[in-house]
């Protein structure tokens, strides 16, 4: 079961008219937008929609991404190079599925930054920034003077034409235990533009989960009628206070209330979360557990046109604890999720074979529906794994070079852009920081980097201080 949450995370009463305004402060859009950048285009663009996959903990670039076979045993790990569908091009033997969809992604293998802090690099990726200022800033919590999300980046630059939220997240939040981390909101831009969160219970990722938002329903006790009376009454209210109804802050908020006013009166939004639609086979071809229905919802929301769609990948078990998986240290304790050692880790059952269903899945269906050519998919993590393996069998935390996938949106597929060094250790050239991913998903978009967006005070401030990878396009 799922619920709308502030960005505080307060649930509001049902029983307050501001329930519907909440909507508005979940993502609703000021289509106004649009018209105030439309100068600020450099290209036609290529991508319509995002969804920007997190893998929390660090995926292993040597393991999946960028093996090395000719390095000595303590480098190269139990894992062999298999060929794809794109001549050339090899993948890790841990996601053969992957593999056959290799002609439509592209994998840049030369992203780096300067901490091997978790805290650190999942604030770099989020915020795609990793500059001076960006450094300066704890990890967590978000704040108002934070810098956009990209979710909140582009529905600034252009608005939004759906009646969904533009930016949802999927299936919650991510957190470390109560650490809530910037790039999640909406920062500066205000809570008008902050994603719709979805809470689904952090317990048992392995289960089967269902998707159900009870703020696209009329609360209990308040048919249609009555609803329709509400909208009059405040309709009335605005007429009687003609005057302060035409302050900027009261118009703008007039825009919230008929966003909300239109999804609650509007039919068939909540379907878009229930799963139960899609044909079983499909279901079961995503995986029948939290991470594959997650992708196959972020697959639902983009085809109802919301812009931006983060699946964030980590693990709850049964008692509800957590593991960032791909964080596969290995250990000599017991860990949560069943596997201490990190070579059986990255090949457990939430690791590696979910995501190779999953996300093969994901590229087949949206491909299948003519739907990937405009849509960017994103798979990444806060940084990569150490060339040496430790004494768990497993890899440690690598800023200096890892793998960041691309698909869809007009990236070329079947390419590799940079290029690591004998042993995935430093990056030999073309290197890619965080800030430059954020700039290439704006391009796709159609926006340079110095496309800008509002601060509170009326300046304005270029929306990345990234450099676009235009090779991959």
């Amino acid at each position: 079961m799922m619920s709308l949450l502030t960005s505080s995370g307060r649930r509001l009463s049902r029983r307050e008219l501001l329930r519907l305004s909440s909507l508005g402060a979940m993502g609703l859009s000021l289509p106004e937008a649009s018209l105030l950048q439309a100068a600020k285009t450099s290209h036609k663009h290529t991508a319509k929609r995002c969804i920007f996959i997190f893998l929390c903990g660090g995926p292993s670039q040597l393991d999946m991404w960028d093996l090395k076979p000719e390095a000595p045993d303590s480098i190269r790990g139990p894992f062999q190079p298999i060929q794809t569908s794109a001549p050339g091009f090899q993948i890790g033997e841990l996601l053969p599925e992957v593999a056959k969809q290799a002609d439509k992604f592209s994998i840049i293998r030369s992203m780096n930054h300067n901490s091997a802090s978790h805290a650190t690099g999942i604030k770099y990726m989020l915020l795609a920034d990793s500059g001076p200022e960006t450094q300066k800033l704890k990890a967590f919590p978000p704040q108002r003077s934070d810098h956009p999300g990209m979710g909140a980046i582009l529905q600034s630059l252009q608005g939004s034409a759906s009646q969904l939220p533009p930016w949802v997240t999927v299936p919650r939040p991510f957190t470390t235990g109560s650490q809530f981390y910037k790039g999640q909101t909406a920062g500066f831009l205000g809570g008008a533009y902050d994603p719709l969160y979805l809470n689904v219970e952090k317990r048992d990722s392995l289960a089967e989960k269902q998707f159900t938002v009870k703020g696209f329903s009329l609360p209990e006790g308040v048919d249609t009628a009555r609803f329709q009376n509400r909208r009059q009454l405040l309709t009335q209210l605005k007429i009687d206070s003609h005057k302060g109804w035409q302050s900027d802050v009261t118009q703008s908020m007039d825009k919230y209330y008929e966003r909300a006013f239109s999804m609650l009166s509007s039919e068939g939004l909540g379907r878009v979360f229930d799963l139960d639609r899609e044909p079983v086979k499909l279901r079961d071809r995503y995986g029948r557990n939290e991470y594959g229905q997650s992708f196959l919802l972020a697959r639902r929301l983009i085809e109802a046109d919301v812009q931006m769609v983060n699946v964030f990948w980590t693990y709850y078990g049964k008692d509800g604890c957590q593991f960032n998986l791909w964080d596969n240290h290995g250990s000599d304790k017991p860990v949560c999720g069943g596997y201490n050692k990190g070579v059986e880790m990255i090949r457990g059952d939430y690791c590696c074979p979910a995501f190779d269903l999953a996300y093969s899945a994901l590229l087949e269906d949206l491909s299948t529906r003519g739907l990937l050519d405009d849509t960017m998919v994103v798979v990444t993590g806060e940084f990569g794994r150490t060339p040496q393996i430790n004494k768990n069998t497993g890899r440690d935390h690598w800023p200096n070079c890892y793998s960041t996938v691309l698909a869809g949106g007009g990236i070329k597929g079947g390419q590799i852009y940079g290029e690591s060094d004998k042993h995935a250790a430093f990056v030999k050239n073309n290197p890619v920081r965080p800030e430059d991913l954020g700039a290439t998903i704006l391009h796709a978009f159609g926006y340079r980097p110095e496309a800008t967006i509002p601060m509170p005070t009326g300046r304005e401030i270029a929306s990345s201080q990234g450099k676009p990878v235009t090779a991959l396009f």
